[in-house]
């Protein structure tokens, strides 16, 4: 048995973008504190908004007008950033060091690999990351009673479906950062997102113009998904969700292979 069926990448199913995964694999075997790290920080989110300030707030009414704590309508929402912030970081930072720097790539394509095979290959590993992620704070979550409804089963996949879509857009992003301080850039896009994207609070608080712009954003599509499946609030939107975050995935996959074909094929 090799290395690679033994790892099993998510996405990378085919045997040569496995190898791209499984280099990450081993890069990371001895720095799995530096992944992990990440996930505490939505947990803290979690803890000091949804249970402290949510302790001012009171119970609230849900999507389907049910009352229930703050916390388990804020979990959700921290959950789908959870899934975005741990594919973005290894789809952006990480990707582009490799690319700008480390010339990682460039050592690739002397290989039988191919353009598509690194695009795909890291995009699962970023994929990945944002899957762990998820499953920490999923079993978080009902390990402290924020679970409503049986549905949440299919949250794990929708945090999946989130992962990838911010991994294939970031990766794609990615090709055109020329300096590190461009990465300002990623931060003015993920750190709004984060905060207005009904994370913390409903959509219906916004003017109807402001409304229709958040409803545009990715991450709003990530929150209102996962938050419908662990509250039981489902309804035809959720397959809207499903489709814009699936499309999404797709294009910014396409757009990351034809960009790097361009960069490493000079």
């Amino acid at each position: 048995m090799t290395a690679l069926t033994r790892i099993a990448p998510p996405i990378a199913f085919g045997s040569r973008a496995g190898r791209v995964y499984e280099r990450n694999v081993m890069v990371y075997r001895r720095q799995w504190i530096v992944i992990f790290s990440g996930f505490f920080e939505p947990l803290f989110y979690l803890l000091g908004i949804g249970f402290g300030i949510g302790t001012l707030i009171g119970p609230i009414t849900g999507p389907d007008g049910q009352t229930i704590p703050y916390a388990a309508f804020v979990a959700p929402g921290l959950l789908a950033s959870s899934a975005m912030n741990g594919a973005i970081y290894d789809a952006t930072f990480n990707v582009f060091f490799k690319l700008r720097y480390a010339k990682t790539y460039d050592a690739i394509l002397s290989t039988p690999l191919g353009i598509d095979d690194i695009a795909l290959g890291e995009i699962s590993w970023a994929l990945s990351r944002g899957t762990l992620y998820s499953i920490g704070f999923l079993t978080v979550m009902v390990l402290l009673g924020l679970i409503y409804s049986p549905w949440i089963v299919l949250a794990l996949p929708g945090a999946v479906l989130i992962a990838f879509a911010f991994a294939a857009v970031g990766m794609a992003a990615t090709t055109w950062i020329r300096a590190w301080t461009d990465f300002d850039y990623i931060f003015v896009a993920t750190l709004p997102m984060f905060l207005f994207s009904a994370t913390f609070y409903p959509i219906t608080i916004y003017p109807p113009a402001l409304q229709a712009f958040v409803q545009l954003t990715p991450l709003y599509h990530g929150v209102h998904l996962l938050r419908s499946l662990s509250l039981g609030a489902i309804s035809p939107e959720v397959l809207v969700d499903v489709a814009y975050l699936g499309i999404m995935g797709l294009i910014g996959l396409v757009i990351a292979s034809k960009r790097l074909d361009r960069l490493l094929q000079k």
